[in-house]
């Protein structure tokens, strides 16, 4: 949220209120989906609906968003609401396994349970498996934390998903469960947050091990690479802003992640003509990137 107001609030604040008060916002395998069980139960049932664990992870972060551009525009029951209903996330977190499950209607966890298994468009996930979409809370980290007993047990999650095997179960595995370093996945969107995370939890120095490792590893300058899916082109926008020692972890915030940049100094021409100058000395490339190569996966 950068502060941009200049066009009709009211029209879009009306807009993004009536798309996240549908009960039906469209139709997808073979069944409409939209958000009747998630604003009654606070969360998507996944007896009920397919990849009901991306959604309601994914519904939640919009509903943030919704909630800072109403704060930006001075709309307070729809920041009121939305802020409160942006804490939904936690009613899928499972404390006991430390991992984002599907939960039935009648608010059993599904069961079995294996955090590596996968089944394309036909699971709680959305292209991707319990261990890649169990940090998709962007907006409240601390928050996630608290969930699994504080940041030193999250820390440890983090850690566990760049250590872990590579390892996926299934015969249908997503095919965008891809460019793993562990269980990392860089080939789907919802993980480029995720190395970001540990400048929240007191260990920048890991953030700018991992995100030096992605670029430098799943990136070059063939035909093919560009890693994973180009959805949007966000592997190329996870590229730039992280070579330039930036990223938006949490767009919704206004606030950008240091990280590991990959030029001395680079330069932003911007559309009024100004230019946006990043350097970064030798002196801080080589303490946060050149020294974290110690760290090993």
């Amino acid at each position: 949220m950068i502060g941009v107001t200049d066009f009709d609030t009211d029209y879009v604040m009306k807009a993004m209120r009536v798309s996240a008060m549908k009960d039906t916002c469209g139709f997808s395998m073979n069944y409409f989906v939209g958000l009747k069980s998630y604003k009654k139960d606070g969360y998507v049932p996944c007896d009920l609906e397919m990849e009901s664990l991306a959604r309601t992870l994914e519904y939640s972060f919009d509903d943030r968003a919704i909630s800072q551009f109403a704060k930006l525009t001075e709309h307070k029951n729809d920041y009121d609401y939305f802020y409160n209903r942006s804490f939904n996330y936690k009613n899928v977190i499972d404390a006991k396994t430390m991992f984002a499950r599907g939960k039935t209607a009648n608010g059993k966890w599904r069961t079995p349970f294996d955090p590596l298994s996968s089944k394309h468009r036909r699971d709680d996930y959305c292209e991707g498996n319990a261990w890649q979409w169990t940090f998709f809370v962007p907006h409240d980290v601390d928050g996630l934390a608290k969930i699994f007993g504080g940041k030193r047990v999250l820390l440890s999650r983090l850690d566990s998903l760049f250590t872990n095997q590579s390892k996926l179960i299934g015969d249908q595995v997503s095919g965008d469960i891809s460019c793993l370093i562990c269980q990392y996945a860089h080939g789907n969107e919802p993980s480029h947050h995720i190395a970001y995370m540990y400048n929240h939890l007191g260990e920048p120095r890991k953030t700018k091990y991992y995100v030096n490792k992605i670029l430098t590893t799943l990136y070059d300058t063939t035909p093919e690479g560009i890693c994973g899916n180009e959805d949007t082109v966000q592997m190329s926008a996870w590229y730039i802003f992280s070579a330039l020692g930036l990223y938006p972890m949490d767009p919704v915030s206004g606030k950008y992640e240091l990280g590991a940049p990959l030029f001395d100094k680079a330069s932003i021409k911007l559309p009024s003509g100004k230019s946006v100058i990043v350097k970064a000395d030798d002196f801080i490339r080589r303490k946060y990137i050149r020294q974290s190569r110690i760290l090993k996966c």
